[in-house]
């Protein structure tokens, strides 16, 4: 065993002789592989306990690639698919959303419209109990929707207790190539002061969602649209080609829209568009925000700089760098950043550094002593140093503390699918609100539930009445303590009832997409949605 080891890994290492007073990149690179190689061959044949090399092997090669930059990844042979599915939006497979605890069944959570599992008759709240006959309890998330996935064509069979009739069925699903739109949704929108305005939601740029946007694009004019809004909020990227071929809609054939630079001068390239426009002289406004990133900020800096659109909302989140995937043996791939982007001005828009950001992610403070301006078309300044920073700033709404925590909690999809489950229609996502009386079932819902309904200030106090008897003070201050805590300290409901104007539209969007799809849930939202009003005002006043 020892020796089948020894030589599969020698097949493996490439040891590169050179001088040793040749100090050289190259010389490191041989001695770093040979010091590896000594080690795992002495492991091999001396370490007292069983190893798992390839646990070990891919830890050390994760923990050599994090030195580098935060895209510069190993992605082994059992993680391809996800891969494949967030580039591509295609994978093999049911074509549901799904939930799943050790413990329990496989809950349909979400089914893609047009689905497998929707045309099988699989609905939100079905429990899958068996998968071809083997239980399902005892095994993770991960396990389960591995066996669900497979080849298109082949069949699965279910084990299914139904969430609406309480029936036990035996469902039969066959397996189809899933693809997830990135053209989330789409709706004309009509203002008071601009007239019927396109909306379209993109949630990412995987492979042809040009072709789907484009068709998108024309639906919307057909219906009197006389200007668009392309939403990129909390996109984060993809397939940069497809942000080059979504350009191409508005900007004249040959315009560059990115470039791109490297050390191999295979990577110093200029992509310019290659379709002639669909309309470049409509009025756009593209929403970006601080997790819009890659292929979105590509599209955004290039709009920006070619004085096409107007950005709005939030500086994006920087991420400007090129990756390309490289095969490994044994049907591996690493995805090594191997370029940076550019905007037609000139702009980086990569983060300048890109290891130290805000708890969200997105670019920290960039002192202005490290910024360089740029041009644009029409002669306006803008500035590289992290992202791409917008024309019209807006003001999201921030969720309170107990909201978050209950939307993290999941409870307000386990109720959206009790509600699916004895309510066997809605009004259309445009229409429908939920009675007061039914909010306040939800509140009785939610009560029972377990989640951190502390407001901020009851968290804040709580640390402070921690970090008092750390240091031996609470006794002195115990009376006010408890006097203010008894003040801010609120009970489930009476906080579920305080924040109901936050919480509702959260709950209706869920209700919705268990009815509607996905873009039902956006149709919701766009209802409170404070950022986008602040920027169409602004943005209609900047325009008469």
């Amino acid at each position: 065993m020892k020796k089948i080891f020894s030589a599969a890994l020698a097949a493996l290492v490439l040891t590169i002789s050179v001088p040793a007073a040749a100090q050289s990149s190259t010389f490191n690179l041989g001695r770093g592989l040979d010091i590896e190689y000594s080690i795992l061959k002495s492991l091999a044949r001396s370490y007292v306990d069983t190893i798992d090399y390839t646990k070990m092997i891919t830890a050390g090669v994760n923990a050599m690639l994090e030195t580098l930059d935060p895209y510069t990844v190993y992605i082994p042979e059992d993680a391809t698919d996800n891969f494949a599915m967030m580039t591509t939006g295609n994978y093999g497979g049911c074509g549901a959303l799904i939930r799943k605890r050790t413990d329990g069944p496989v809950i349909i959570y979400e089914p893609y419209a047009n689905s497998p599992a929707v045309k099988c008759g699989l609905e939100p709240g079905d429990e899958i109990w068996e998968i071809d006959g083997k239980t399902v309890v005892g095994e993770t998330s991960d396990k389960a929707t591995d066996r669900m996935k497979g080849q298109p064509g082949t069949d699965v069979k279910f084990k299914v207790f139904k969430g609406r009739t309480k029936d036990t069925v035996d469902v039969v699903l066959r397996r189809e190539r899933i693809h997830i739109s990135s053209v989330e949704y789409s709706a004309i929108l009509n203002h008071p002061k601009a007239g019927k305005i396109g909306y379209v939601y993109i949630s990412g740029f995987t492979e042809k969602m040009s072709v789907e946007l484009r068709k998108t694009l024309e639906s919307l004019k057909a219906q009197g649209a006389e200007r668009l809004v392309i939403d990129l909020r909390d996109n984060g990227g993809g397939v940069m080609d497809e942000a080059v071929k979504i350009a191409s809609f508005f900007v004249p054939k040959g315009t560059l829209v990115v470039s791109s630079k490297g050390r191999d001068p295979k990577m110093n390239q200029e992509y310019r568009t290659a379709e002639e426009p669909l309309d470049t002289e409509i009025p756009l406004l593209v929403m970006v925000n601080s997790s819009s990133a890659s292929a979105s900020e590509i599209f955004a800096g290039a709009m920006q700089d070619l004085d096409r659109a107007t950005i709005a909302g939030k500086r994006t989140f920087g991420k400007g760098l090129i990756q390309s995937v490289v095969p490994t043996p044994y049907n591996g791939n690493v995805k090594i950043t191997t370029g940076k982007y550019y905007t037609p001005s000139g702009r980086c828009v990569q983060a300048i550094d890109y290891s130290h950001r805000n708890e969200d992610g997105s670019v920290g403070a960039v002192p202005d002593s490290l910024k360089k301006a740029f041009t644009t078309k029409n002669g306006r300044t803008v500035y590289d140093g992290g992202g791409i920073t917008p024309d019209i700033e807006t003001h999201p709404s921030y969720y309170s503390r107990p909201v978050v925590a209950l939307a993290y909690s999941g409870i307000l999809g386990d109720y959206a699918l009790e509600y699916y489950k004895t309510h066997t229609s809605i009004a259309a996502p445009v229409d429908f609100h939920l009675s007061d009386a039914e909010y306040e079932a939800f509140v009785e819902y939610a009560a029972g539930k377990e989640f951190d309904a502390r407001s901020a200030a009851e968290a804040v106090l709580d640390n402070l009445m921690q970090a008092a008897k750390q240091d031996g003070l609470y006794d002195q201050f115990k009376a006010e303590i408890e006097a203010l805590k008894a003040k801010v300290q609120i009970g489930k409901r009476e906080m579920l009832r305080l924040k109901k104007e936050e919480i509702l539209p959260l709950l209706e969007s869920e209700i919705a997409v268990k009815y509607y799809y996905p873009g039902a849930g956006r149709a919701i939202t766009l209802r409170t949605d404070k950022s986008l009003d602040e920027a169409l005002e602004a943005w209609v006043k900047s325009k008469e």
